[in-house]
């Protein structure tokens, strides 16, 4: 274990990363669909955190482990639990978007509902 770590990512970066068509990137959220069905951002690939055992094999078939990959949740808790989990399995480049979807929609865009 080398005690690799993740970055962060505002709302602000993510929005102007995700205008300019950023075709790198990763995009995971780690909601569980019942909040998806609220308010999602586009592009994004739902792993919710609770359906672990059914996604976590086959993280290295959906995934590229040296991309940028940048993590979603509702506030920043969860996907920061799935960063540390993504660098624990060897992924090089992840980022946690710190404030979640609730800081998307406060920060970004409105239009994105708020729960």
């Amino acid at each position: 274990m080398t005690g690799q770590s993740f970055s962060e990512i505002s709302v602000q970066e993510l929005a102007q990363r995700l205008a300019q068509g950023d075709s790198g990137l990763q995009l995971i959220d780690v909601r569980e669909p019942q909040e998806l069905a609220i308010s999602q951002i586009n592009g994004f690939v739902n792993l919710p955190l609770s359906e672990y055992e059914q996604w976590q094999g086959n993280i290295f078939t959906s995934f590229d482990s040296t991309k940028e990959t940048l993590v979603l949740c509702h506030h920043g808790i969860r996907s920061a639990q799935m960063c540390q989990w993504l660098v624990s399995q060897g992924f090089t480049n992840v980022k946690n978007i710190t404030g979640g979807i609730a800081a998307y929609s406060i920060l970004v865009d409105s239009s994105v509902p708020q729960y």
